[in-house]
């Protein structure tokens, strides 16, 4: 892989992320579908619905592609659909990008219903509750 061009790379990461993250969904209940009405992964579980959107480890700052991710999943909720019970909203990374990933602040995340997971290099998940200080802006 070392001489692979940096977009397959980046493609074969957010690969990675995916599935990792869906095998752990899957370990807690959810049914998941990937690429499905143009989000990253779509999980059921019950009357929940989680939509997810990914992004891999890239060689460009970790920001701009998180901040892309947000703005895919952004233009994906419908204002109606947002306040139903059970809708909710995910942006998963690479530990490397929580730091980006947090930037959008935890009141925000919160009134949108956006959850932030990080995922290891080994394929561990784990969802980020934490904010950084004011100072990682």
């Amino acid at each position: 892989m070392a001489d692979w061009h940096p977009e397959l790379k980046a493609e074969w990461d957010e690969y990675r992320v995916v599935q990792a993250f869906c095998r752990w969904l899957e370990e807690q209940g959810w049914s998941t579908e990937i690429e499905t009405d143009h989000v990253d992964v779509v999980a059921r579980r019950g009357g929940e619905v989680l939509f997810s959107e990914v992004k891999g480890n890239t060689k460009s700052r970790p920001g701009a592609g998180v901040d892309s991710m947000y703005g895919q999943l952004l233009r994906r909720m419908a204002a109606e659909e947002t306040e139903e019970r059970g809708r909710s909203y995910a942006v998963v990374v690479p530990t490397r990008s929580v730091t980006a990933a947090l930037r959008v602040r935890k009141r925000v995340r919160d009134l949108l219903r956006i959850a932030v997971y990080a995922v290891s290099d080994d394929g561990r998940v784990e969802m980020v509750t934490e904010d950084p200080g004011p100072d990682s802006t």
